[in-house]
């Protein structure tokens, strides 16, 4: 039976070799809070969220253990087992070696379906370690079949990993899925038929870059999933297929509108919908108990910061627009330097530039002390950070730990700041009623980690688990090797 794919239904006894599911599905669900389970059960279907939680099993503390927790970052911990340390994916946005870089971002491709060039010049080079779906196509020689699919380009290239056979994300401006020549030369005649029907979408017309701000997304993105499955025959092979779904315009109307409201409350509740219709589609085209399912989410929110204080609690905003002004004028009446040290501020870390610093003569480590003594003086920050001296420094162990696996020398910044409980970045790109995230608080790091389908039974347990133990479950239920940077542990059934 060894190499065989078996048809079994769920079960709680742990899978042996030779058993193996015809499909593994991630998604991801971005900006997702943890209990959002909690707060919208009652008003979710029984064949979307409720199949995972009254049939699947539930990590009711699943935590996010570096930081920033951001959407690239997210997606790329749960898929690789690992954190920016190892897997080198910094933010959204990093510098690479003084060079400002968007994290997914390559000059050597071309855009595919579409003639918006600059769409598609996306893929996986940043990426240093391997994927589930990486170790997935090693272990079968390659013949396994992994697709990442997303609204955000990032949430569908990093999931799906270097060797995927292909990464769909959205060209806003002309309203239809895209990838790079990285994966292909042409989209296969799925994906075309998929823009046509697009192309006749009057409410996708009307909205158009604004999508991201409608449940119409999630539509979409389900439509674009189903139609994987069935262009691409998943989980209809000898082996075990991939696909990795991210649900990004969840975080869209979270920046734009916060955590609370009717806005939130209908983007949730449409989701719903469109996981029991991906669901079903799966029981049809697959078969129930061939495939298993894990949902989770890249990363969560806080409460806005007027929201909290209109009902007096702790919270407040962290000013952060003209602070690098504010740090190059502090620098220079100290130093006596005539041009910025400073490369940007991105996701709480200051980016230093270093071969700046060398050219104007000055001390590397004196510049940090300076910009650090200013930040020091700052309000609403807890701790300042000089990520060389992590280690060292005296703040928690729950802020340490995560500062460390969360830095990366050639890409993670120079110094860290944690503002107090409650208070965020704030500029004039943020909304007033609306939400961010990228901390080490549970509002941003607190998310679901449901399972669901082949061998997987029905409970939930509220011991601390991590968003890096789950590439190694996957790996372990598969009986593939881990992913190459692996840190997360292998989490049971209980």
């Amino acid at each position: 039976m060894v190499g065989m794919v078996l048809t079994v239904s769920a079960s709680s006894a742990r899978p042996t070799f030779g058993e193996k599911p015809k499909l593994v599905v991630g998604i991801v669900v971005d900006q997702m809070r943890w209990d959002y389970l909690s707060i919208y059960y009652n008003r979710f279907t029984h064949n979307g969220f409720r199949r995972m939680i009254d049939e699947g099993y539930s990590f009711d503390n699943c935590l996010i253990n570096y930081i920033p927790t951001v959407t690239a970052i997210g997606h790329t911990s749960a898929y690789t087992g690992t954190s920016p340390a190892f897997h080198g994916i910094c933010g959204n946005t990093f510098f690479i070696d003084g060079r400002r870089t968007y994290c997914c971002a390559d000059s050597t491709v071309r855009t595919v379906g579409t003639d918006n060039k600059n769409v598609g010049k996306m893929s996986p080079r940043n990426l240093l370690a391997t994927t589930i779906g990486d170790q997935l196509r090693l272990h079968t020689n390659f013949r396994s079949k992994v697709i990442g699919i997303s609204y955000k380009d990032r949430a569908a290239i990093f999931p799906a990993g270097h060797s995927a056979n292909a990464a769909y994300w959205m060209d806003l401006k002309n309203g239809q899925f895209v990838t790079s020549t990285y994966y292909m030369q042409e989209l296969p005649t799925w994906v075309k038929d998929v823009n046509r029907q697009m192309a006749q979408n009057k409410e996708l017309k009307r909205l158009g870059v604004d999508v991201g701000l409608s449940p119409l997304t999630g539509v979409l993105i389900t439509d674009m999933a189903i139609a994987a499955v069935k262009g691409e025959k998943m989980g209809q092979g000898n082996e075990t297929d991939m696909l990795c779904v991210s649900y990004s315009h969840t975080d869209v109307i979270g920046h734009k509108w916060g955590t609370r409201g009717e806005h939130t409350d209908e983007a949730y509740i449409e989701l719903d919908k469109e996981l029991a219709r991906l669901f079903d589609t799966l029981d049809e085209q697959v078969g129930k108990g061939n495939y298993i399912v894990f949902l989770t989410a890249d990363h969560g929110a806080a409460h806005n910061s007027q929201f909290m204080e209109d009902h007096q609690l702790h919270a407040g905003k962290w000013l952060s627009e003209n602070l690098r002004k504010e740090l190059d004028a502090y620098v220079a009446s100290k130093l006596g330097n005539t041009k910025s040290v400073i490369l940007g501020i991105l996701d709480y870390r200051l980016f230093l530039d270093k071969e700046g610093v060398r050219q104007q003569g000055l001390d590397y480590q004196r510049v940090k002390e300076v910009i650090i003594e200013y930040l020091q003086q700052s309000p609403n920050l807890s701790f300042v950070v000089d990520a060389e001296k992590i280690a060292t420094s005296a703040i928690p162990p729950v802020i340490r730990d995560r500062m460390l696996l969360g830095y990366n020398y050639h890409r993670g910044g120079e110094i860290y700041v944690v503002p107090e409980p409650g208070y965020y970045e704030y500029g004039s790109w943020s909304s007033p009623v609306g939400t961010t995230h990228g901390e080490w608080n549970p509002y941003d790091a607190h998310i679901p980690l449901l399972f669901y389908g082949w061998h997987v039974p029905h409970g939930s347990h509220p011991k601390e688990v991590h968003i890096t133990d789950i590439a190694p479950t996957v790996c372990s239920l598969l009986h593939i090797q881990q992913t190459n940077a692996c840190i997360g542990d292998v989490l049971m059934f209980d």
